[in-house]
């Protein structure tokens, strides 16, 4: 029977951007992150590929693992049906929120990894106590653990780690939805 490293950790990363200093901080703290790229609210493959690419620049920098989730957004599109003209943040936000940490949980436990967590939360425009529960609800028996990465400057200091490795830059969260606010 494969034993569990306990210090291992399933983060969903959400773009490059945002994984940046959460990975580091994660690092710091004692954990081996592994990184979880499933992001099937991006609205084109293009869109997917450029996120991805600066993902993998951030693993290579950080030296971490990276899992990738198939693309697929009409996963996504079925998931939304009916809340397509919601406000940002409004209750399409929560179900994309919710399925892609279902993901997550669901990959953790097939590896074995008892954690998980998120960089969605580095975001000035997230809610962490909303991702929180979303995390905690969907945990399916492993450990959603709830670090806000805004905290101590973790928004800047992502930011600047972006700029300095070059990485791609969008300009929204994601979904077709977003692109007009």
């Amino acid at each position: 029977m494969e034993q569990k490293n306990d210090n291992r950790i399933l983060i969903h990363a959400c773009c490059g951007i945002c994984s940046g200093y959460p990975i580091s901080l994660l690092k710091e703290m004692g954990y081996e992150p592994v990184v979880y790229f499933s992001n099937n609210n991006l609205d084109t493959k293009e869109e997917f590929l450029k996120r991805l690419e600066a993902q993998k620049i951030v693993c290579m920098y950080n030296w971490v693992d990276l899992i990738v989730e198939e693309y697929d957004h009409q996963f996504f599109l079925n998931k939304v049906i009916g809340y397509e003209s919601e406000p940002e943040r409004g209750k399409r936000c929560d179900i994309c929120i919710k399925m892609r940490l279902e993901s997550a949980a669901k990959k953790a436990k097939e590896l074995g990894i008892n954690k998980f967590t998120t960089s969605l939360v580095i975001s000035p425009h997230k809610n962490f106590e909303k991702i929180t529960n979303i995390g905690k609800e969907v945990a399916n028996g492993i450990e959603y653990v709830a670090i806000d990465f805004k905290k101590k400057d973790g928004f800047l200091k992502t930011n600047k780690l972006s700029k300095d490795l070059g990485l791609y830059r969008q300009n929204y969260c994601g979904c077709e939805f977003t692109k007009e606010h």
